[in-house]
């Protein structure tokens, strides 16, 4: 296994992190830009990005912009706007052939830095404010991404299920905002709230390719049209157990199948030195198609026509989710208690054991094999302030024993159960 080491440097006010390898055609280019998740500015900050691919300065029009894309013999330009712990993530991406490959006069590093820095900080205006057009489009746009949420009734579940287990923390906020918000932005506002991110954001920058750290500090400086003061410091997480009974909640709109999605909270985090054995529990519980929940509430009751877990190791929460008949809510939910407490009491087989280390074992080892996943693992690090090389991770599981994930389940507290169901059900 090859160990992967990024090299760390600084340039204006971003964190610059590269991986100099042979091993791509490609230069993979990834720009995390975080902030607290709020109620004011998570709506704003999320239309952002949207308005930013529209048109620069130089490529005021979107058909131009995305012809120099072409033009840069295809480069791919993208963005992802998620949560991650309680701050809200805006992540751009560009995937650029390596100048060796091909017949180019300039080079396409230094094309892809140009075209990167300008859409960050240099987009095209209307005086001072953001052209009318770009906004307005891009609202409707958010606007209908949100209401897909709601017509794609187990997304919806799984959010509602987040948005009542943290009722009154940040993470209860859409990383896409909210609707109620999106007529009020203005071009005014949404680049006066522009500037405020660019100046507070923290940013990690990110380049694994045939370059140098020296080489991508240079491209930074000469294209970024930033400050040096540094931006918000990501604060690690500190988990708020579940006290009491669990709350439950039910909901009715037009389905025709009952959505039970249950929320639990732990102390371990990504950080945590038992962080190994939480993601055995994830993956026994129900991560994988020999879980489980997957055997026993789907295969062997024939309850649930889907039926999984999952673990966000930066909020420390894990989830339940199903799709069920309405008549079979006791059932289900019982079947479903019973496997928490199999966790919790430790009666779990060597197979389940052998066949989830596996699993994620087979996971990190791909890592490997793309430069979006290694970057993606390396801001896990950064983000989360935990030094884990990937090796290491994989050493940690494949040491877990049957009390490591015990000792994890005890820590995995049921906190809300949410059930959505038929208007007409009772």
């Amino acid at each position: 296994m090859n160990t992967t080491a990024f090299q760390h440097g600084n340039a204006k006010r971003i964190r610059i992190h590269v991986l100099p390898t042979k091993r791509f055609k490609t230069f993979a280019i990834s720009l995390y830009a975080g902030i607290p998740l709020a109620e004011d500015t998570v709506t704003p900050t999320a239309l952002t990005p949207f308005v930013l691919r529209r048109g620069t300065v130089t490529y005021p029009e979107t058909r131009q912009f995305r012809e120099q894309l072409e033009q840069m013999y295809g480069a791919g330009f993208g963005f992802d706007v998620y949560k991650r712990g309680n701050y809200q993530m805006v992540h751009f991406r560009m995937d650029t052939i390596n100048d060796s490959f091909v017949k180019s006069q300039e080079s396409l590093l230094a094309s892809s830095f140009a075209f990167l820095g300008e859409v960050v900080t240099r987009p095209v205006l209307e005086g001072v404010r953001f052209r009318s057009s770009y906004v307005q489009a891009e609202k409707e746009n958010v606007r209908k991404k949100l209401e897909s949420i709601v017509n794609d009734k187990i997304r919806y579940a799984s959010e509602r299920c987040i948005e009542e287990m943290c009722r009154n923390e940040p993470y209860r906020l859409h990383a896409l905002g909210q609707r109620q918000d999106l007529e009020k932005i203005t071009p005014e506002s949404l680049h006066d709230g522009y500037r405020k991110w660019l100046s507070e954001a923290s940013m990690d920058l990110y380049v694994v390719g045939d370059t140098t750290l020296e080489e991508v500090e240079k491209l930074v400086n000469a294209h970024f049209d930033l400050g040096s003061e540094p931006g918000i410091t990501y604060k690690t997480e500190t988990p708020v157990r579940q006290s009491g009974e669990p709350r439950t909640v039910v909901e009715k709109m037009e389905v025709s199948q009952g959505k039970l999605n249950l929320g639990l909270r732990t102390s371990i985090t990504y950080g945590d030195d038992h962080y190994a054995a939480a993601l055995m529990y994830n993956g026994i519980l129900g991560g994988y198609p020999h879980s489980k929940l997957f055997m026993n509430v789907r295969e062997k009751a024939s309850l649930a026509y889907y039926c999984s877990s999952r673990y966000d190791g930066h909020k420390g929460i894990g989830t339940i989710q199903s799709g069920i008949e309405v008549q079979n809510y006791e059932k289900a939910l019982d079947i479903i208690k019973s496997q928490l407490e199999e966790m919790r009491s430790g009666r779990i087989t060597d197979l389940e054991m052998s066949q989830t280390k596996a699993m994620i074992r087979n996971l990190l080892l791909e890592i490997e094999d793309s430069a979006f996943e290694m970057i993606a693992y390396d801001f896990n690090r950064q983000f989360s302030g935990k030094d884990r090389s990937r090796e290491e991770l994989l050493q940690q599981v494949e040491d877990i024993q049957v009390a490591d994930v015990q000792a994890a389940a005890s820590t995995f507290d049921l906190d809300t159960i949410y059930f959505l169901k038929g208007q007409k059900e009772e």
